[in-house]
């Protein structure tokens, strides 16, 4: 069984800073297991039923959520000129600590995950770990088969930066998909306008195979459930 301070337990949920939580709890607000607790270091089961204000709290060391992220905001946890994505969540979630698993630029939208998972985070954004990114892009051009092929072979940017081999998918049209496993710096639209296909639009549609809810639409947001989380790992 593993056990923490009552009111680590609570911070770790993001229930309030820690200078708030010693008070909510002496002042009798939070059970335990139906019965109320007023020593913030009192040491719990992580298993217990723990309620503040009559609701109950479900313990995770860790958090996972999913955003649609909308143009126009940054991926940072924070910036003191512009707006970003930490800005569109609850109080309560900034206090778990959470930031975005790698980088959506400013101007792309689309699935970006928010955690307080180090060591998940570094999993999904390593290239190592082969996790595939799926994008829909909208270019100035048609795609073609010559751009498939150059994708596919790994393409070298004017900056000398070199991209794994990626997939090109087209759709007939000035629209496309394209799947990577790596992150660099604007590498979709470096990589389209290398081709002279520079991109008009850019929306991430999957990580793995965790696909964007389109339910939540521009700047919602909501917790992943475990097979969710399973699925960014998953090949398509």
């Amino acid at each position: 069984m593993a056990f923490l301070r009552l009111d680590k337990y609570l911070s770790d949920m993001g229930i309030a800073s820690r200078k708030e939580l010693k008070q909510l709890i002496r002042s009798g607000r939070v059970s335990v297991d139906g019965k109320s607790v007023l020593l913030p270091e009192t040491k719990i089961d992580c298993g217990s039923i723990v309620s503040v204000d009559g609701r109950i709290l479900k313990y995770s060391k860790y958090h996972y959520y999913m955003m649609d992220k909308p143009c126009g905001i940054l991926t940072a946890t924070e910036d003191g000129r512009q707006k970003t994505v930490l800005d569109l969540v609850t109080d309560e979630m900034r206090r778990m600590g959470l930031f975005p698993v790698g980088r959506l630029d400013k101007d792309t939208s689309g699935v970006l995950l928010l955690t307080d998972d180090g060591e998940f985070a570094h999993r999904v954004i390593s290239p190592k770990s082969s996790v595939e990114k799926l994008y829909y892009a909208k270019v100035d051009g048609i795609p073609d088969a010559e751009d498939v092929n150059a994708f596919e072979k790994g393409l070298i940017l004017g900056d000398g930066t070199h991209c794994l081999p990626a997939k090109l998918t087209l759709q007939g049209d000035n629209t496309c998909y394209v799947t990577v496993m790596e992150g660099k710096y604007h590498q979709v639209r470096r990589m389209l306008a290398s081709r002279g296909k520079p991109v008009l639009e850019l929306r991430r549609m999957s990580i793995g195979r965790l696909k964007i809810d389109d339910a939540l639409g521009p700047g919602g947001f909501r917790e992943l459930e475990q097979w969710e989380i399973d699925a960014v790992f998953l090949s398509n």
